[in-house]
């Protein structure tokens, strides 16, 4: 029970935290306005981190590949504590161990970003019939507009209704049956 308690706490906590990281990291890649209560949340709550990291880890193309590594290896910890309550032993094949955490831990980066994808697109689609002019609206619209723009090209609105939300909607969730699909096959390696 006490197992479940800590496991159900730090995958919350470190969680959380490793969300935040993504959010920065992807508001930096997609350029999402930096003056808006959201960057400045992410920035304040995981600057402490970041700007040590960044010493540490360079970005490369302007990329800050400093957060996403720090994601990666919040991920990293998350899912070997997972683990290590179950009552896996690591110490049976360290190096196999180790490489699976590793490929889990970004499958798990993969999830969370089709997720938050998936979250943008349904607040933006919602904000836009109840209130299309929220201060939401620049933030959400710089963070979707990559994803919407390639079915955007190719399917023109219907009597004024945009469909393109829909076909990457069902996109992201053919990719997180397959994300969920490859995530059974590695955490098998560890059997």
């Amino acid at each position: 029970m006490s197992n479940q308690i800590l496991v159900f706490l730090l995958d919350t906590i470190l969680g959380l935290f490793s969300l935040a990281l993504l959010l920065r990291f992807y508001f930096q890649l997609l350029r999402v306005p930096y003056y808006n209560p959201v960057s400045q949340f992410l920035i304040a709550v995981t600057d402490f981190i970041v700007r040590p990291a960044r010493r540490i880890i360079p970005g490369w193309a302007g990329i800050d590949l400093s957060t996403l590594m720090l994601a990666w290896l919040l991920e990293c910890i998350v899912v070997t504590s997972v683990y290590v309550m179950q009552g896996y032993d690591f110490e049976v094949n360290i190096m196999t161990s180790s490489g699976v955490i590793g490929l889990l831990a970004i499958v798990e980066i993969i999830k969370t970003t089709l997720y938050i994808i998936l979250l943008m697109i349904i607040v933006q689609a919602v904000l836009s019939w109840v209130n299309p002019n929220s201060p939401l609206a620049p933030l959400l619209d710089s963070f979707t507009r990559p994803f919407l723009a390639i079915f955007r090209k190719h399917i023109p609105p219907i009597a004024n209704v945009d469909l393109s939300p829909l076909f990457v909607l069902i996109l992201i969730q053919v990719l997180l049956m397959l994300v969920a699909g490859v995530h059974m096959e590695i955490a098998a390696m560890l059997l």
